[in-house]
């Protein structure tokens, strides 16, 4: 496999950090620098917020509202930063694909201003840690995190024959039990039923947030065993949500369904059958070991085939953009939130994806025709026609950008038109606005 294809298909484009596949996978089997270097917040740091702004709001203390509500705000940029950091930084670019794609599949969204800090949080504490472990403790990790039960709201879902369920009049909220079998692990069309459904979402019902984070509730926890996919879950505390978690993990349609995922976002929309066949074995043998299964997936044939064959989605082109452009981790960390929400987020929302605010559960799509569009094309192309040259001064020579954006992957029309540039913001932009430079 060419270096190229490596830093594209594997990373976040040129330039190319790394001399080949092997030395990939040998950054993914080592530690986490990029945590370290630039660290993100943490549940710790806004649990006492949340609790503390809960409690102001039975009063009239405005002042004092909007203090924790600004201090939630600087959580939330730290936590901004530090992921456009990494993706910028990072030698280690495959792990911050993988982290991105697991963030993904395991979406969260703020729902208010305070919030906003919940998704970096989750990925840090819930999702980092395993992206190269057991992809049971990964779901246990997420599903057990405060960011997830709050955004599919499981503080609302109570046993109805809980002590606090028949006192409060209270009953179920499936959002977190279908989600895990539709989205988090078996997958939409798998062969579980509604019953399913109901009967996890009352296994799960002790689940729920204390003031500072996580914690099981027996009082709301429906009483006596739940069947699920045919198998008899119970005991006390824990244990039982755990097993459950756990036979879901292995499952061989959670095989199936994180086989085919991983190889639609990383080499195509329509992957052969054989690397789709090649993941689910590896991560069925190996009881979900995601290291092995990523090293699969560098490893098999299809992912040496010609890249191009997916669009970069609004944030891989903007990062890919950036690091072209040798805009590093400083120059992000320096930006005023004005400035960001400018040449960042507002235009991550006009090219159709608003940062870590995914409509749904469900994540991002993936297929080509949802992200080339006429608006989100013209989207692109605004923000490579006036960004570039209020993020570098002075703007490099395009014909030397082309080189350091696509390297060999430049066509005739491409390299003609850049050379014929009347301007360096023009011949950039063109760079940037190009077929070639908006697939991976």
């Amino acid at each position: 496999m060419d270096i190229e294809t490596i830093a594209i298909r594997f990373g976040y484009g040129l330039p190319v950090t790394v001399q080949d596949k092997t030395e990939v996978l040998a950054l993914l089997s080592g530690p986490d620098h990029a945590v370290e270097r630039w660290p993100g917040p943490r549940l710790a740091d806004l649990a006492p917020l949340i609790r503390d702004y809960r409690a102001l709001r039975k009063t009239n203390d405005e002042a004092a509202q909007k203090d924790l509500l600004q201090q939630g705000d600087q959580l939330a940029l730290r936590g901004v930063q530090a992921i456009f950091c990494r993706a910028l930084g990072s030698t280690d670019g495959f792990r911050e694909r993988l982290v991105a794609f697991w963030a993904d599949h395991f979406t969260v969204a703020p729902r208010n201003r305070l919030e906003r800090a919940l998704p970096a949080i989750l990925i840090d504490e819930a999702i980092r840690p395993h992206v190269t472990g057991r992809f049971a403790d990964m779901l246990r990790a997420v599903t057990l995190h405060p960011a997830m039960l709050i955004y599919l709201n499981q503080e609302a879902s109570f046993g109805p024959g809980s002590p606090r369920g028949k006192r409060q009049k209270k009953g179920l909220n499936e959002n977190l039990a279908r989600e895990l079998l539709e989205l988090h692990t078996l997958g939409v069309g798998a062969a579980y039923s509604q019953t399913d459904v109901r009967e996890l979402a009352e296994l799960l019902t002790g689940l729920t947030i204390g003031p500072e984070g996580f914690v099981f509730d027996p009082r709301r926890a429906e009483p006596g065993a739940e069947t699920v996919l045919g198998a008899t879950y119970q005991g006390k505390g824990l244990e039982p949500v755990h097993q459950v978690l756990d036979d879901l993990a292995r499952h061989s349609d959670t095989a199936r369904h994180i086989a085919r995922k991983l190889a639609v976002h990383f080499v195509s929309d329509t992957p052969e059958a054989g690397l789709v066949a090649a993941l689910e074995s590896v991560f069925r043998d190996t009881g979900g070991d995601l290291r092995a299964v990523a090293e699969a997936l560098v490893a098999h044939p299809a992912a040496e085939r010609p890249v191009a064959q997916k669009a970069r989605q609004p944030f891989d082109f903007m990062i890919a953009a950036l690091r072209a452009l040798g805009v590093g981790p400083d120059a992000v960390r320096s930006l005023e939130f004005r400035q960001a929400r400018r040449l960042l987020f507002d235009p991550l929302a006009a090219m159709g994806q608003p940062f870590q605010q995914a409509s749904g559960p469900d994540g991002w799509p993936e297929g080509e025709a949802d992200w080339i569009t006429p608006q989100g094309l013209a989207a692109r192309i605004d923000w490579a026609m006036a960004a570039p040259e209020r993020l570098v001064r002075p703007l490099p020579d395009p014909r030397a950008f082309l080189s350091a954006a696509l390297g060999s992957r430049a066509g005739d029309r491409l390299v003609w038109a850049v050379g014929a540039a009347e301007s360096a913001r023009d011949g950039v932009g063109l760079v940037l606005a190009s077929p070639e430079f908006n697939r991976r």
